[in-house]
């Protein structure tokens, strides 16, 4: 079978002050953070030599990006491949949320689950992090 998540991409949860909740997880924590939470850099398994990235995100609550799903938090996977996983999730009646959305640092599509969990899948471009945040990440 080949190669779908390599792992985990992001975080992202709803919370009452985004703002207060980055600057207590950088104060009590540790955290290193910015106006989107904190960008984990981490190496990959197959490729060590290669950083790569995870998003944690608070959000407001009334933020829609989570819809259709009403829970309070959302995950993002890091794949390969997006534009076959998503042909084979649709064969496999999966509900695909959205078309496949590129920019600068990756392709992006939302599903999901039975569970009615919306899930983000990223097909990531961690050099683009690695030039904009290089020595700005929590690791």
């Amino acid at each position: 079978m080949a190669k779908k998540v390599t792992g985990v991409g992001g975080i992202f949860f709803k919370c009452k002050n985004p703002s207060d909740m980055r600057k207590w997880y950088s104060e009590k924590l540790g955290l290193t953070t910015n106006k989107y939470g904190s960008l984990f850099e981490f190496r990959e398994a197959d490729r060590p030599e290669t950083k790569a990235y995870l998003q944690w995100s608070p959000m407001p609550e009334d933020t829609s990006y989570f819809e259709p799903s009403k829970k309070p938090f959302m995950i993002n996977f890091r794949v390969v491949d997006i534009e076959a996983l998503v042909e084979e999730l649709r064969q496999a009646g999966v509900t695909i949320c959205d078309e496949i959305d590129t920019f600068e640092y990756g392709k992006f599509v939302h599903i999901l689950d039975p569970d009615n969990n919306k899930i983000e899948l990223w097909e990531p471009v961690d050099s683009v992090f690695t030039r904009l945040y290089d020595g700005e990440t929590t690791k």
